[in-house]
């Protein structure tokens, strides 16, 4: 396979990688909570979140067979409230987080996401510039962007799950159901795409191996004496 065919392939690779790890910071869709059902006839309050906003549902519950289980599904009809948390927008109603859970991890997994989506754009400019005649040699540092975006977007992953996590085992938690939903799969997804896109990148710059143990000697210029 030609190396232009290769690069091609590779820029798609990333396009998709940079579209779902996008899609996966401004979304609000990366785990949803469910809180036991006490009564029927009366609303429970489901909730879904992502790196900067949280969305609580009231959903009316009718069903007599869902007391004593979690809230939800959270594609029920129902109201929805959506607030920013309150250490990115001073004065927001986001208690539940506040109390709930540590928001260092929130704080950390959002600025982690940041620094994948500076990467990206570093990267994208590197790629650019490529495209120029001549400017094969800018493959090298937009691998390298695009992989440190991948293990950024990793990263944003894990503390959001361990965000996750310390919330659901938390003694005042009201959680019972928990689950991780599309925008966490966005994020995965940028991940292994980016990851691999930069390493193939790195892969593509590098000087192309001579099929003959000799072919650079030999085609090597004699020294002048």
């Amino acid at each position: 396979m030609k190396k232009e065919t290769k690069t091609k392939i590779l820029f798609f690779i990333i396009l998709v990688g940079s579209v779902s790890m996008l899609t996966a910071v401004v979304t609000d869709h990366w785990a949803v909570l469910s809180p036991r059902v006490e009564n029927v006839n009366t609303t429970c309050e489901a909730a879904h979140f992502g790196l900067w906003r949280l969305c609580k549902k009231y959903i009316y519950i009718e069903d007599p067979e869902l007391v004593g289980k979690g809230c939800g599904p959270i594609s029920l009809p129902g109201e929805i409230n959506c607030s920013y948390f309150r250490h990115f927008t001073p004065g927001e109603d986001s208690e539940i987080f506040e109390v709930k859970t540590q928001r260092e991890y929130n704080i950390s997994a959002a600025a982690i996401a940041i620094f994948s989506l500076v990467f990206m754009i570093l990267g994208t400019l590197c790629v650019l510039g490529s495209l120029r005649k001549g400017k094969d040699y800018l493959y090298k540092p937009a691998g390298m962007f695009f992989a440190f975006a991948g293990l950024c977007a990793i990263i944003s992953v894990e503390v959001m799950r361990q965000s996750v996590k310390r919330m659901i085992e938390s003694e005042f938690t009201i959680w019972i159901e928990y689950y991780y939903s599309w925008s966490f799969a966005c994020a995965c997804t940028g991940f292994v795409l980016l990851l691999l896109s930069g390493i193939g990148l790195l892969l593509v710059s590098m000087p192309q191996m001579p099929r003959n143990p000799w072919e650079t000697c030999m085609d090597a210029e004699p020294e002048q004496i």
